[in-house]
């Protein structure tokens, strides 16, 4: 099986940074895409960015210019790095990696168990 675990939440003023990290680990055979997803109180979960094992990279249209998501795929990490944060960013934020492990011959999704990141007005 594969685990995805994160960190890097917190809580920051408006327009500050925070950086997220995520590392999945377990008998990893090879990992698609990874990306970062959030969900508000009350509100379903959304995507935020996501890239794949060769580097595309995709955002949901209110983190564009804002958010970038890049990988290492030697560690098989993930990071988010957050910047011009605004109160409509509070969320808790979850890791995702489209893995196969050596036990499985197919892909599947594997979710961490999410960091909360508040950003005060």
């Amino acid at each position: 099986q594969v685990q995805v675990v994160e960190s890097g939440g917190g809580l920051v003023q408006a327009g500050g940074s925070l950086r997220l990290s995520c590392a999945a680990s377990g008998r990893i055979f090879s990992i698609n895409a990874m990306g970062w997803y959030r969900q508000a109180p009350g509100k379903q979960r959304t995507l935020v960015a996501t890239i794949t094992s060769g580097g595309n990279t995709n955002y949901a249209d209110a983190v564009k210019g804002r958010f970038t998501i890049s990988r290492d795929n030697a560690k098989n990490t993930v990071s988010l790095q957050m910047n011009s944060l605004k109160p409509e960013d509070t969320a808790v934020y979850y890791c995702n990696a489209e893995a196969r492990s050596y036990y499985s011959p197919t892909y599947r999704d594997a979710w961490g168990q999410g960091t909360q990141v508040t950003v005060s007005s």
